[in-house]
């Protein structure tokens, strides 16, 4: 499941649904990371720019991965202004035992940060200002490479 908010993301919200669906089915393992803007740089938010075809492709293919092996995906992101001390990406994945929800935990956050269509500003004195120093080319991104 891929959701894209408009704001800063509702994360007691996310929360209880991923507990939901966890009882629902009957999973053990509900292993969540929630990212927070910081306060640094003298940033008063970041601000993101999302290509949803792209993303949708990347997503299902972790998705896929994920449900072969019984685990369940779930990402949830920001699109626009994110002040800091608000949450702008979520993610899960549950399985019926940890050993799965662990084994890709890390490896889909590493590959999200590089690999997902998501571009990151820095809001400075009321300006978008791109992130380069802390983004990565896309593969195969011509112009945007």
């Amino acid at each position: 499941m891929l959701e894209i908010y408009h704001r800063s993301l509702p994360t007691q919200d996310i929360y209880q649904k991923l507990d939901i669906m966890a009882r629902k089915n009957n999973l053990g393992a509900n292993c969540i990371f929630i990212g927070i803007v910081r306060d640094e740089n003298s940033i008063s938010g970041l601000s993101f720019d999302i290509y949803e075809p792209i993303l949708k492709t990347w997503f299902q293919t972790w998705e896929i991965q994920i449900e072969n092996q019984g685990g369940i995906l779930y990402m949830a992101h920001s699109l626009g202004d994110v002040p800091c001390g608000e949450s702008s990406f979520a993610c899960a994945i549950l399985s019926s035992q940890r050993k799965v929800a662990l084994s890709f935990f890390d490896k889909f956050i590493e590959d999200f940060k590089h690999n997902a269509p998501i571009w990151k500003y820095d809001i400075k004195d009321g300006k978008r200002i791109y992130a380069k120093d802390r983004s990565n080319p896309l593969p195969h991104s011509g112009l945007l490479g």
